[in-house]
């Protein structure tokens, strides 16, 4: 889990060697089991492979020659509009696989967030099969592309790609290096492996607030007329 976790990336070259479908239905039945509240199991997902992903690149890639791909997202990516070039990215292709991820519209904030924690431990388990990924917003603004290469019931709005396959090393070694470790404000990574040491000043902040909470919490008792 440790080596998945610190192994996972976002690779966006990758080579044109097949996924096998078992692989991708076993990362799929496993990744099912991520939780969400309360359990509605809001995701719906796709895989476009071969022929139909082919199909589907090849339309977006027409619409993007002409400059009409660019449509009104399926939903809102950033709070706010996107400085260049950042605003101009388009979805990555290439990869032998992609995942199309959809969220009923009538579903609230809350369960976006499952549908966060649901694609992590997909590509944590891809990670496990050998296989690398890539999440993709950028895929919201060919939604009606995508949508004419899948069939969809009523109601489905994407939430973003997802590139699946085996990576190319050198076009990765051309285009990014290697992956850091995030800081989180929790202190260091220790090369060994270790847990992260907690900074100095956390237990001090921590007894400040503490203190702060037992006098305010004294007083809203004494206000209401409780028994201290």
């Amino acid at each position: 889990m440790y080596e998945a976790v610190t192994s996972r990336r976002a690779v966006s070259g990758f080579t044109d060697r097949h996924v096998p479908r078992e692989v991708l239905e076993r990362v799929l039945s496993a990744a099912a089991w991520a939780s969400s509240a309360p359990d509605l199991q809001p995701r719906r997902v796709y895989v476009l492979t071969g022929r139909p992903l082919a199909e589907l690149e090849k339309l977006v890639g027409e619409r993007d020659a002409v400059g009409a791909s660019w449509s009104e997202p399926a939903c809102e990516q950033y709070s706010a509009a996107p400085k260049s070039p950042y605003g101009e990215r388009r979805p990555a292709l290439g990869a032998p696989a992609v995942l199309f991820c959809y969220v009923d519209r009538d579903l609230g904030p809350e369960q976006w967030s499952d549908v966060g924690r649901y694609l992590q431990t997909v590509m944590l388990l891809l990670r496990a099969e050998g296989l690398h990924s890539c999440t993709q917003m950028a895929w919201v603004k060919y939604h009606r592309s995508v949508a004419e290469v899948l069939s969809l019931p009523d109601g489905l709005i994407l939430f973003c790609g997802m590139s699946i396959g085996f990576e190319d090393a050198a076009e990765t070694a051309a285009t990014c290096s290697t992956s850091t470790p995030r800081d989180q404000g929790t202190g260091t990574v220790d090369p060994a492996g270790r847990h992260p040491r907690r900074p100095r000043w956390v237990p001090r902040v921590a007894a400040r607030l503490n203190d702060l909470l037992t006098r305010k919490m004294r007083q809203m008792v004494s206000q209401i007329g409780l028994p201290p």
